[in-house]
């Protein structure tokens, strides 16, 4: 028995690569050549985990408005032009117009430098793809496209690296496109910072946010089977170290819950869930409410971030981090440690099992703090070593923005209370740093994932139209 992930839609690349035709006749050799650059391209960008929809080889404005159509229909995440050579910016200016998606450009030449002193005029123009940027970025901006390229050589690992983050990036901007994010009962009373308007999540990024009851779970809870709760727990236990604390009981409920919240996800074609729900008095919808915490962690293992508080943001940026591979879990500070000179941030409830530093704890608890309701939390430390933070802030006019920073998690004493939690060493005085990371326009949860994730991030903010802020002290 496994916890499987969830296979996302692939990003779709569209590729057309293109030269001026006017070369053919006078250097019959270019052609080839540049044809077979392209080709690699379209290897090494297969080769990055996204579905390449290759529009071919164009030669004058004509196959270049032939190849935009193609793309167009195609309904790619990102295109990639790719200059072999001198061309036109008639040719790409009609597919970065008409397919709506963003356009990144390539100028890889050949190697790393020609060989001068046995090149002649048709040897040259293989390397000459830095020549028509500058145009293509002038004529883009006058027809109202963004503009992005890369520029290296067919195998610089540099610039492939910088093309592997265009591409998550835009996996990321997809996956708000398509998808469908839950919102669970009701908002945490009093914390006016998480409040979001669903239809600006779908202005702003497209894609759904469905408005779910309690009942839309409870009913699932109720029709659970016993050998359904206990093969889930069989799963959480290979999947969980069971401290003593942990009621069985509680367990069995939790395992209950959490088969529910799968097919939940599943009836609603869910990518995300942020979830709240008050009840009182032990009635059904408190235990329900209170049952999230192992079904929750499991699904954001396998990609589907879960959040809760009924924090939406805080789950979309969740799946921001879980795209691009960092894990993603749901945090908020916790104290700070000027002894040490770190700051202690986790949080109760759904954690990314995927990026624990060791086998997670599964900790019973008498009372959630803050919540009502009661039973089994996840307990442990996130990796050690770089980490990215990232929020999803709003402005008083609406807009959304993307707000980071890096640090690292080092070991050292931590709560044993039920909670995720780490101790993050920003290279400066914790409370400095937050004081900035709280002006920054953040709310008060975030997605902690690992890794330094700023260079991707910042692509994610371009390709989304977001402004991102970084925090450093």
């Amino acid at each position: 028995m496994t916890l499987e992930r969830i296979t996302p839609r692939r990003t779709r690349v569209g590729l057309v690569a293109g030269g001026l035709g006017a070369y053919w006749p006078q250097f019959p050799e270019l052609l080839p050549q540049l044809q077979a650059s392209a080709r690699r391209v379209a290897e090494r960008l297969s080769a990055l985990d996204c579905e390449v929809v290759d529009a071919g080889f164009v030669s004058d404005e004509r196959e270049g408005a032939a190849a935009a159509e193609k793309l167009r229909v195609a309904d790619c995440d990102l295109i990639i032009g790719f200059l072999t050579t001198y061309l036109t910016s008639s040719m790409l200016a009609p597919v970065a117009q008409r397919s709506g998606s963003p356009v990144l450009l390539l100028n890889l030449q050949p190697t790393e430098a020609m060989d001068h002193a046995n090149f002649d005029t048709g040897a040259w123009l293989a390397y000459c793809g830095a020549c028509p940027l500058p145009e293509m970025a002038n004529a883009f901006r006058r027809v109202g496209v963004e503009f992005r390229s890369v520029s290296g050589y067919l195998e610089d690992e540099r610039a492939w690296t910088r093309v592997e983050r265009w591409i998550k990036a835009a996996g990321v901007r997809a996956a708000f496109r398509h998808g469908r994010h839950g919102l669970l009962g009701h908002l945490y009373p009093g914390m006016m910072d998480v409040a979001t308007d669903p239809t600006l999540v779908t202005a702003q990024f497209g894609g759904h946010v469905e408005i779910l009851e309690i009942d839309d779970l409870r009913v699932r809870v109720e029709k659970v089977t016993d050998d359904e709760t206990k093969a889930r727990m069989d799963l959480a236990k290979e999947i969980f170290e069971l401290d003593d604390s942990v009621v069985e009981e509680d367990f069995a409920w939790g395992a209950r819950v959490s088969v529910a919240l799968d097919r939940l996800v599943e009836d609603f074609s869910l990518d995300t869930l942020a979830y709240y729900h008050r009840g009182l008095d032990g009635e059904t919808h408190e235990r329900v409410g209170a049952g999230f915490i192992l079904g929750a962690s499991l699904l954001t293992a396998r990609g589907i971030p879960a959040a809760g508080e009924f924090e939406l943001r805080n789950s979309l940026a969740m799946l921001v981090m879980d795209r691009l591979g960092a894990g993603g879990s749901f945090t908020e500070l916790q104290a700070l440690n000027f002894r040490d000179n770190v700051v202690e941030m986790g949080h109760d409830g759904p954690a990314h099992l995927a990026i624990s530093a060791r086998r997670p704890l599964l900790r019973g608890l008498g009372v959630y703090h803050g919540k009502r309701g009661w039973g089994v939390s996840v307990e442990f430390d996130v990796k050690h070593g770089p980490v990215t933070l990232l929020g999803l802030g709003q402005e008083r006019d609406g807009r959304f923005t993307l707000v980071a920073s890096e640090g690292e998690v080092v070991p050292g004493p931590l709560l044993e209370i039920g909670n995720t939690t780490s101790r993050v060493d920003f290279g400066g005085n914790p409370g400095e740093w937050t004081d900035a990371w709280s002006a920054a326009g953040v709310n008060h949860h975030w997605a902690l994932g690992t890794g330094h994730r700023v260079p991707e991030l910042e692509a994610v903010a371009d390709l989304l139209g977001l402004e991102l802020r970084l925090v450093r002290v």
